[in-house]
């Protein structure tokens, strides 16, 4: 993102709120196939979107390729997946394509949310998650009373 001249949330709180960026941690999230709750645009109204299967050989491709259903990996700023220093050895070296789904999402231009990525560069840990589904908000204005653990002020 920073090769386009955008930030994302986690630079922004690593340049922003904290004098050490070793106070914030920037965790990443993948799936290769599911659901997603949001707008086609930014202010747009939300709404439930189909997400296809991850393209080719992009990193929720490969994860889904090689059985990890669910899992967290973490990296060490500096560091690769294994805790070496990054080499030719570390198999998350070279950027590939990681879909970036957020506030907005593009189906209609599946390949337009792919941003070439360098995991352990970009994040402290990745969540992959193999299918999701889209979730829905609580009805905060609509009269529904929300749960006791609504999370205001958290």
């Amino acid at each position: 993102m920073r090769d386009r001249g955008k930030l994302n949330l986690g630079q922004l709180a690593r340049e922003e709120i904290c004098d050490d960026d070793s106070d914030v941690a920037a965790v990443g999230f993948g799936s290769h196939r599911g659901g997603v709750t949001a707008g086609d645009e930014w202010g747009a109204d939300m709404e439930r979107m189909r997400v296809p299967e991850a393209k080719g050989g992009s990193y929720e491709d490969v994860f889904h390729r090689s059985g990890l259903e669910d899992g967290i990996l973490e990296f060490e700023r500096g560091y690769g997946v294994t805790g070496d220093p990054k080499g030719d050895d570390d198999p998350l070296a070279d950027p590939r394509g990681h879909r970036a789904i957020g506030v907005v999402y593009h189906p209609a231009y599946e390949g337009g949310n792919y941003v070439q990525t360098v995991l352990p560069d970009r994040y402290d840990a990745f969540v992959y998650v193999d299918e999701t589904e889209a979730l829905h908000p609580f009805d905060i204005e609509g009269g529904e009373t929300p749960p006791e653990t609504y999370p205001w002020g958290v």
